[in-house]
């Protein structure tokens, strides 16, 4: 298995508005998103700071996206 690319919060929050989620609310720097069929997950955004691989794939478990959808819409936005 290869390593996931690291991405920023804003980039995995504008991945996550392009598959029809909604930012629902912030608590500090933690921002929750939802999609109209249930899922929702938390991405932190701490100033300086990219998503670690753990982050981002347990964001990947909790919004059901596959790493190949992932990788692809990474290099889509």
């Amino acid at each position: 298995m290869s390593k996931l690319p690291i991405i920023s919060p804003e980039g995995m929050a504008a991945i996550l508005l392009l598959l029809g989620f909604e930012k629902i609310r912030q608590k500090g720097s933690h921002c929750f998103y939802s999609h109209p069929d249930g899922r929702c997950t938390v991405i932190p955004f701490h100033k300086g700071e990219d998503l670690g691989r753990g982050l981002i794939r347990s964001i990947l478990r909790d919004t059901e996206i596959s790493v190949d959808d992932y990788l692809r819409l990474r290099t889509k936005r």
